[in-house]
């Protein structure tokens, strides 16, 4: 399952599409929000509809972690 952290979509502040790995991933305010509380939250990414012709990414559940621990993802 991938996962996803502020700092890899650049610690964005504005809601919209961020380059991601294999596409763009698409972050909300209230995910902006939650990273803000907690900045080492990981999100798991959702992968688009392989009917999708574009490949843009959702944000779904995330974690809260003590401290960036990325390897155990």
């Amino acid at each position: 399952m991938n996962k996803i952290t502020w700092g890899e979509i650049g610690k964005a502040t504005e809601p919209g599409e961020y380059r991601y790995r294999f596409g763009f991933v698409t972050v909300t305010a209230s995910d902006i929000a939650i990273w803000q509380q907690y900045p080492n939250a990981v999100f798991t990414v959702i992968e688009p509809s392989v009917y999708s012709e574009q490949r843009i990414f959702k944000l779904g559940t995330f974690e809260l972690r003590e401290r960036p621990n990325w390897e155990e993802s």
